[in-house]
């Protein structure tokens, strides 16, 4: 996990993670990343905890805080919506506008399973602006920025919002694609912890099993 790190202060870490990792361990177990937070240490007495969540199938930026007051200032810009997310998603189709704004808020389909969302008028408001950055005709290579930080947003946005769900999730309608996984990745974050200083950034590499959809819709290494 070391080697996933793409920023580091006395305060924050932000590191690029795998697709396929729980940040918590489930009802079952099983590998998670709060196993691997120890090794992250560098050297300062606490350990490095979560400043927000992403989901399993996605990778990318994850910022954690490694103090109690880097929490806490975590935690707070947050709430207030001051953190600056991008995110890169192949989708299946093309958006019928080239950019725009998915307003739609979003609940909890089933009580039993609190991860699975769906559109609902009487739920939390849910806010993600997009623009097309490419496209194969058959498929998109979309931008995202969510505006809140609702369970699945993206996902569901895309699939009801779009009517282009994002490949490989077979869970609001991008299917498995033989075996594909989710093609969602938390490209940059931008967090204003300092008063006198820029705000902290990092951006996270399209993962090997997002590039070759990337790289059919436009996208070339160096971007």
């Amino acid at each position: 996990m070391i080697g996933r790190v793409l920023y580091r202060d006395e305060l924050v870490l932000v590191i690029d993670k795998p697709a396929g990792m729980p940040v918590h361990a489930g009802p079952k177990g099983g590998p998670n990343l709060e196993l691997y937070l120890e090794a992250l240490r560098f050297g300062l007495p606490e350990t490095p905890a979560l400043g927000h969540r992403l989901d399993r199938d996605t990778s990318g930026c994850l910022a954690l805080g490694r103090r109690r007051k880097a929490l806490s200032r975590l935690g707070r810009l947050f709430m207030a919506g001051r953190v600056g997310k991008t995110y890169w998603a192949v989708v299946k189709g093309r958006p019928e506008r080239e950019e725009g704004v998915i307003d739609l808020p979003l609940a909890k389909r089933s009580k039993e399973r609190g991860w699975w969302m769906q559109v609902d008028p009487e739920g939390r408001a849910a806010v993600t602006g997009y623009r097309v950055l490419g496209s194969d005709g058959e498929r998109s290579w979309l931008e995202l920025y969510p505006k809140t930080g609702r369970t699945h947003q993206i996902r569901i946005h895309c699939a009801a919002g779009l009517g282009c769900p994002v490949l490989g999730d077979p869970v609001y309608g991008g299917g498995p694609g033989d075996g594909m996984p989710l093609q969602l990745l938390a490209r940059s974050i931008s967090l204003p912890l300092y008063e006198k200083k820029p705000p902290v950034f990092a951006e996270a590499p399209p993962p090997p099993h997002m590039r070759s959809a990337l790289r059919s819709c436009g996208w070339t290494q160096a971007d």
